[in-house]
């Protein structure tokens, strides 16, 4: 018979319930394939590396969809493991978005991971030992096998972060998708001091972040007596006074943690360094589903942990709100560094997903988890784009050199016309089904707090508008300055530049099969 989840035990009752593995099966995969992996890359022979990297990770990311796709009812829905994970709707809805949007990044990397230009299309297996293919292959970054079980491994923390019922495994799985990202984004390989000192900034703001988090969780268990989210909001509700203290700078602790990896103002020094100096293909992949696992994070613990405190933090974290879209956007403006362009875009775009959070209703929850993979989708076809735009063998990442762009290479253009549009939200794209459908919750149910934020957001829109047409111009109406190329585009890069068009388009056109997913997936075990 298989293991039934049980429900969400009592503080103090520390009794090993049965594991579900029907329910973590999706996790595990990842984590399997992520070890096997490792193992590869120790033992197998250098020119066997890649395409044994490639083909686990990609059986291993599949292999966990389908984990979490055809099983059904009771077995892979609820608590379970000690009631430490909640596998519930969002949580599998934001596995489900992990899984595929890391794949198509997974896909990106694979194909010109860590290099800068031709040479990184040079497939491996086609080097004799000492050949001086090999060296360029090497150089180009093909030698670095390691990024596949590194993304695994960061992957499958996302996964447990977004299913984290308690502050502990919250913490653990923190940790489990945060190191691995600051090991691949130091492994540029043409630009290697910006991308090494990119990494130790991430590193170093990383440590302070998970420091706030851990302080954070020690307050809470002071107060409650527990780290499990519901003990929390029971402790809360049922409040006499008695250590009191602790509660509120609690909050304050782990909402900054969570509030860092979501990349919000003022905790968001680290983006435009961190985006500007990873490889634009790892870029890509921060980008998506480091949001994607900090916001689902962040509903759990909002609407479950601390849902019945909000009236005493809520204020702040609606300036915070506020303070992150006007930020990302005015900044926006004056950035000459494509990446750095979209990285403060990255930081408006996670203000407009805030409103929605903020809202705190239960349609507030489906639009945002519409939203977060409406946005993923886009941002790693983006930067797969920005990663093929080169000139003189290195990415041109200078606006200027992205001048006339549109008579050169149409095709390139179009698709990045496509993602720029959507992230103003111009309608019949993904951006704008998302931004309805997190800022129409906010006027409805966020009271006059929730107007104002909706407001704010237009106002930003516009702004960051204004910033991706002067792209478009640039591209169209601008005459070339210098003599950019493409680095010819294997079949991988394609794929995943393709999913992000297709998935831009049609959640923009037919967003209604997404929409009534994620409303149907928008209700947490509490």
């Amino acid at each position: 018979m298989p293991a039934v989840l049980t429900s969400l035990p009592m503080a103090g009752d520390f009794e090993m319930a049965d594991i579900a593995y029907a329910a973590v099966a999706p996790m595990v995969v990842v984590f399997a394939g992520a070890i096997l992996g490792v193992l590869v890359e120790a033992f197998a022979p250098r020119r066997l590396r890649y395409p044994l990297q490639l083909g686990i990770s990609v059986v291993a990311l599949l292999g966990a969809l389908v984990a979490l796709v055809v099983p059904s009812g009771d077995d892979v829905t609820g608590a379970t493991v000690d009631g430490t994970l909640a596998i519930d709707g969002p949580s599998r809805y934001l596995m489900g978005a992990l899984l595929v949007l890391g794949l198509v990044g997974l896909l990106a990397m694979a194909e010109r991971f860590g290099g800068d230009g031709p040479d990184a299309f040079t497939p491996m297996g086609s080097a004799t030992p000492g050949s001086q293919m090999e060296s360029a292959a090497a150089r180009a970054g093909w030698a670095t096998t390691e990024v596949f079980p590194l993304t695994l491994f960061s992957l499958a923390g996302m996964m447990m972060f977004t299913a984290a019922n308690d502050l502990l495994s919250m913490f653990i799985a923190l940790e489990v998708l945060s190191l691995p990202l600051y090991l691949i984004t130091g492994l540029g390989r043409r630009r290697r001091l910006l991308s090494q000192e990119a990494a130790l900034k991430y590193f170093l703001l990383g440590a302070f972040s998970s420091a706030f988090f851990l302080f954070g969780a020690g307050l809470l268990y002071g107060y409650a007596g527990s780290v499990r989210l519901s003990a929390i909001a029971q402790a809360a509700s049922a409040s006499t006074g008695e250590m009191e203290g602790l509660l509120l700078p609690g909050v304050v602790f782990l909402l900054v943690g969570l509030l860092f990896k979501v990349g919000a103002v003022p905790f968001h020094s680290w983006t435009p360094d961190v985006y500007q100096g990873a490889p634009t293909a790892v870029t890509g992949f921060m980008a998506a589903c480091t949001k994607i696992a900090a916001f689902g994070a962040l509903l759990r613990l909002v609407y479950v942990g601390l849902e019945t405190t909000r009236w005493e933090w809520h204020i702040g974290v609606v300036a915070i709100a506020a303070l992150t879209m006007v930020v990302g956007a005015v900044l926006s403006v004056t950035q000459t560094d494509i990446k750095r362009l979209l990285a403060y875009s990255s930081v408006a775009h996670a203000g407009f997903i805030l409103v929605g959070v903020l809202a705190f209703d239960q349609t507030a929850v489906s639009g945002v988890l519409f939203y977060l993979v409406a946005y993923g989708a886009s941002t790693i076809a983006a930067f797969a784009l920005v990663a093929m735009v080169r000139e003189r063998g290195a990415e041109a990442t200078h606006l200027s050199q992205w001048a006339g762009l549109g008579r050169s290479h149409p095709f390139v253009a179009a698709a990045m016309t496509l993602m720029l549009l959507a992230f103003a939200g111009i309608p019949l794209t993904s951006g704008f089904t998302a931004k309805v459908a997190a800022f129409v919750p906010a006027v409805q149910h966020g009271g006059l707090s929730g107007i104002v934020l909706v407001v704010i957001g237009v106002l930003a829109s516009a702004v960051t508008a204004f910033v991706y047409v002067r792209i478009i111009v640039l591209m169209y109406f601008t005459e070339p300055a210098g003599e950019v190329t493409l680095a010819q585009p294997a079949l991988l890069s394609v794929v995943a530049i393709a999913v992000g068009v297709v998935l831009t388009v049609l959640l923009g056109v037919f967003p209604g099969p997404l929409l009534d997913l994620a409303a149907s997936s928008s209700v947490f075990v509490r």
